[in-house]
């Protein structure tokens, strides 16, 4: 590893030579202890600011400078590290961590992460648009409550198995194409919805179920695409940056689709969200690389820094492995930590698609709003969300880099996320009038978000290399878990009479997935092989 380093005097290399030279000498006599500064040592057991008295100004003190400025100056050029010297980048402890925030948001991976951050908004826009036209359609075909819940939750029907497959093709084939035909597939299912709708009854769930199996890919690529892209000290934020597109997809949707609808009528919202992924599917495609060291556009400092971070386990060729090969499902099951991991993305979901499929309802019958105010205090949530979301992956960071360790804040980001909701849920029953109602779901959507600094971030640790097959199979457990809660919704306030008692429900589900995942998470990588 060739390294040019400098020492800050001018007369410092004909001192380090009679330095080399006056310590041979003080060896023998055993008068003095003050070891050589080789520039190859990594060790810091040595204090060089020890009490060892020289007069000032005399020949000695110069020398002791000269050795201390060589040490330094040195170590800070110099470093070498048994995990790159193959590499030829720059060491793990080198000063590449401390990168500033101009380089961070310019750099080749935060385009990536934007990208994907656009690609969840396109997904949840997708998703929303019929908690938005189940209203009109429900009206004009006389729908009762249960009804509707069935209609909206064929989405979840189609979205029941493909994680697991999505998951699988991730980890085959790379995040980038299979997000790529992902996109694609689910912004055809979204434009032919409305043609769909006005065919039958069974057309127009076959869409929604399309829907679903092609969304179920989006997470399992974002997931595999931070893991290859950003180092374990970024991953936090990344998916915070990610997820707050995911959360902004819902206000764009809940706020865009009444508008759409007015001037276009169903067809409006469905054909131009159906429109743009195609859009976002060719920008993918052509400026986006699965992996850095595929990237013509990074720069060799980004690339080097990547790599120093111990990213090489994931900065591999994005080709499909063995046929023969099968995930070790039975193995990946038998730990609690995956089951932690299941029991999380389960609440979740549940919490998520019972508000983002009922609150529109559930403004326009408790409070008597019309459509476009509904879908407005249901918008409003999903924007904090996004905010917090991305506080609470600065936040996480901030905190491994300080030395708490990984579990620890996974553990305590994942309480605030479910413990969170589960109080403003309680306080949510308690609501007389629709701005405090949407007050208190701010306040539990907003808590939500820490969950993307806790379990959802979680994956990468514990299973690197099964990444995708253990996001799809939790979040296949999320999805009967959300067909659970959005069916049961219905039937629920059709049998009690009001959401109060959903409502207390789901904040007591969330505090017992809170209390699982603290006692069986973990931050640190476990053995599936």
């Amino acid at each position: 590893m060739n390294s040019a380093f400098s020492l800050n005097r001018p007369n410092s290399t004909h001192s380090l030579s009679l330095f080399q030279n006056y310590r041979i000498k003080s060896l023998k006599s055993k008068r003095f202890k003050l070891p050589f500064p080789s520039c190859f040592a990594v060790s810091t057991s040595h204090d060089y600011n020890r009490n060892v008295f020289f007069p000032p100004g005399s020949f000695q003190a110069q020398l002791r400078h000269d050795s201390v400025a060589f040490r330094k100056v040195s170590l800070s050029r110099v470093r070498v590290s048994s995990d790159d010297t193959g590499l030829g980048s720059l060491g793990e402890d080198s000063e590449p961590e401390k990168r500033s925030f101009r380089e961070f948001i310019t750099s080749e991976r935060i385009k990536v992460v934007a990208m994907l951050a656009l690609a969840l908004a396109l997904c949840n826009a997708d998703r929303v648009v019929m908690s938005v036209a189940i209203v009109p359609l429900s009206f004009a075909h006389g729908w009762s409550r249960s009804f509707s819940g069935i209609v909206q939750s064929s989405f979840l029907w189609g979205y029941l198995v493909s994680p697991i497959v999505g998951g699988t093709l991730v980890d085959y084939y790379g995040g980038k194409v299979v997000m790529g035909w992902g996109v694609a597939l689910w912004s055809l299912a979204t434009f032919l919805t409305p043609f769909a709708a006005e065919t039958s009854l069974w057309a127009l769930m076959a869409m929604r179920a399309l829907l679903g199996v092609a969304e179920g890919v989006a997470l399992p690529c974002m997931n595999n695409m931070i893991a290859r892209w950003f180092p374990s000290t970024e991953r936090a934020r990344a998916v915070g940056i990610a997820m707050a597109g995911f959360q902004l997809g819902c206000a764009i949707g809940l706020t865009l689709s009444p508008i759409l609808m007015s001037r276009g009528g169903i067809f409006g919202p469905f054909v131009i969200f159906g429109l743009s992924g195609f859009l976002w599917v060719l920008v993918w495609l052509s400026a986006i690389s699965s992996t850095p060291d595929r990237s013509p556009q990074i720069s060799k400092y980004e690339l080097e820094y990547i790599m120093s971070k111990k990213q090489k386990s994931f900065l591999v060729e994005n080709k499909p492995r063995m046929a023969g090969v099968i995930p070790p499902f039975r193995r990946l099951l038998s730990k609690m930590p995956t089951w932690s991991l299941i029991v999380a993305n389960s609440m979740h979901s549940w919490g998520f698609f019972v508000i983002l499929s009922w609150m529109p309802i559930y403004f326009n019958t408790v409070f008597h709003v019309d459509l476009k105010q509904a879908a407005w205090f249901s918008a409003v949530p999903w924007s904090l969300m996004a905010v917090m979301g991305f506080f609470g992956g600065l936040w996480s960071d901030t905190l491994i880099q300080g030395g708490i360790s990984i579990t620890l804040t996974r553990k305590i980001m994942q309480s605030i996320g479910f413990m969170g909701p589960g109080i403003a849920f309680i306080g949510l029953t308690t609501a007389k009038s629709p701005s405090i109602a949407s007050a208190w779901l701010s306040l539990a959507v907003a808590l939500k978000a820490f969950s993307h600094s806790g379990f959802l971030v979680n994956f990468q640790e514990i299973a690197p290399q099964y990444t995708g097959v253990l996001h799809g199979i939790s979040n296949t457990a999320g999805t009967l878990a959300a067909i659970v809660g959005t069916v049961g919704a219905g039937f629920f306030v059709e049998l009690v009479g009001s959401f109060q008692g959903f409502l207390l429900l789901t904040s007591c589900l969330y505090f017992l997935s809170a209390l699982f995942y603290i006692v069986f998470s973990t931050g640190e990588r476990v053995n599936f092989d």
